[in-house]
């Protein structure tokens, strides 16, 4: 599948940059989203409290390494 533009062509939706205030039960964690908190799946990518990841259909996608704006890829 290809993206274009800066929305996914499957949902129209676009990946957010939120930050992990918890880690919950099966692969979810409480996240900060700049406007409010809400519960995201982590499954997919290996974080700790206090890491920024990168949000797509509430599961994320990628972490932003600590030193700089790169991200690294899901598993």
């Amino acid at each position: 599948m290809n993206c274009r533009d800066d929305t996914c062509v499957t949902c129209s939706d676009e990946a957010v940059a939120v930050t992990v205030l918890r880690l919950l039960d099966a692969g979810l964690a409480l996240a900060d989203t700049g406007r409010g908190r809400e519960v995201v799946s982590v499954a997919l990518v290996d974080v700790q409290p206090g890491d920024v990841v990168l949000v797509h259909a509430k599961e994320a996608i990628a972490v932003a390494p600590s030193g700089g704006p790169r991200w690294r890829r899901v598993r």
